[in-house]
């Protein structure tokens, strides 16, 4: 129990969550409830609708209300480590939001409002450690995106519209049900499109560099060649075709 902080059964009060905002290296005023055994969302927060970052991880919480919408400043939600199976519609209205982190919960894939792909200027988004058997394709949408966690779930398939995001730099999908095919493809589609990003001249490179890429140009390859062996036709190029050389010293082939 936080000294004087908790009223009964793991609440806060008004004056207590005022005491807990703290202003951030640059100048963003973060109300930080994190660990302090909430069983419930806090009503009394929703004065405090100004701050730009709220954080109620590592609680107890099952339910977040369709009023955390109130925030309209929010730019950081860190819902992390709860009992959340559910997130409400109108989370979409907080169109400011930058950072959302609802890991480590109960969330299954009908918990996922379609109002997500409101948030369009979300640029991390971790969904994992939660019981998703499929993610919305409209996730795609989110073109600001740069990192997307959906590690340890359920997953069977990653939609290619998430993959294909234009700036995003991290999937997390580890410890799921995938695919090796699904994760090959995931893998050989990334980096041709970080490839497209960073195009630049040998000349420019430094050793090490040069050596870098070359080295993961030969894996790209490599991969490229295992996937594709299966469905191709092994061609030998020094084969001599039949009735030519062969027919003209029937002879010595015998």
């Amino acid at each position: 129990m936080v000294k004087g902080g908790k009223g009964p059964k793991g609440r806060i009060t008004l004056k207590v969550a005022k005491n807990c905002i703290k202003i951030t290296f640059d100048g963003k005023k973060r109300l930080d409830l994190s660990k302090m055994g909430l069983t419930t969302f806090p009503k009394c927060i929703l004065r405090l609708s100004d701050v730009d970052e709220l954080d109620l991880s590592r609680n107890l919480i099952k339910r977040i209300p369709e009023s955390i919408s109130k925030f309209k400043n929010l730019r950081w939600l860190d819902l992390h480590s709860n009992y959340i199976d559910k997130l409400p519609a109108s989370i979409g209205q907080i169109t400011t939001l930058h950072y959302l982190n609802v890991s480590n919960n109960k969330l299954t894939s009908s918990g996922l409002p379609e109002e997500l792909a409101q948030l369009k200027n979300i640029r991390t988004l971790n969904l994992g450690l939660n019981h998703l058997d499929s993610v919305p394709n409209t996730l795609g949408t989110l073109k600001e995106l740069h990192e997307v966690g959906l590690n340890d779930n359920l997953l069977n398939a990653i939609p290619k519209s998430i993959s294909r995001l234009p700036k995003l730099k991290k999937l997390n999908t580890k410890r799921n049900p995938l695919s090796t095919e699904e994760e090959s493809n995931k893998f050989l589609d990334s980096i041709k499109r970080l490839e497209n990003l960073y195009l630049v001249e040998e000349k420019d490179l430094c050793g090490p560099c040069l050596r870098k890429c070359q080295l993961a140009r030969e894996k790209i390859n490599k991969l490229k060649g295992t996937a594709s062996s299966t469905s191709k036709k092994v061609i030998f190029s020094n084969l001599v075709l039949p009735n030519s050389t062969a027919k003209e010293s029937q002879e010595d082939w015998r």
